[in-house]
């Protein structure tokens, strides 16, 4: 079997195809979060309320923060590969092609951030993110809270909780900021 000769940049491009793969498989994860928050957030919220057991809605703060980190993380990982198509494999191909300028590999990487309404989605993101990875957890520990009745243990995980909450709320925000 004769030896096939692979350039440089055809182990580029397949590069590219990886890590747009892998791009595309943290959005798909990443957006299905925000409905997984929903969903167990409601079914937490019912599930208290049901039983009326205030103290139930000390899970929901844990569990909007896992999924909120790992939201958050993916949402980085994302950035961080259209930002690596844009300032390296991308002017590493068009070296390759023997571009003198005037010919953008992988125009849209960078086309698409030049939107004049970017920052008002981004900003319109920040605050759905915020609410519901952070609002609701913090909603949910104010009733708690308000209940009353509740033991010093348990009090000390909601605050524990609370702080866990403006944590991740820190990271959204400065996130999205640096973004």
């Amino acid at each position: 079997m004769p030896e096939q000769d692979v350039t440089v940049g055809q182990l580029l491009l397949a590069e590219y195809e990886s890590v747009k793969g892998e791009q595309r498989a943290r959005i798909g994860f990443r957006d299905n979060l925000l409905y997984v928050t929903l969903a167990v957030g409601a079914a937490v919220i019912a599930a208290a309320a049901q039983a009326k057991q205030p103290s139930m809605l000390l899970a929901l703060p844990p569990v909007c923060v896992v999924l909120g980190w790992t939201y958050l993380v993916n949402d980085q990982k994302i950035s961080a590969i259209g930002l690596y198509v844009r300032d390296d494999l991308g002017p590493r191909l068009a070296e390759l092609a023997g571009s003198s300028g005037g010919f953008t590999t992988f125009g849209w990487e960078a086309y698409h951030r030049r939107d004049t309404r970017r920052r008002s989605r981004k900003a319109v993101q920040t605050v759905i993110d915020l609410t519901a990875f952070c609002v609701v957890p913090l909603a949910a520990l104010s009733v708690f809270w308000s209940n009353g009745g509740a033991g010093g243990l348990l009090i000390g995980l909601s605050v524990l909780e609370a702080l866990v909450v403006a944590g991740l709320a820190s990271q959204i925000v400065w996130y999205a900021k640096a973004a």
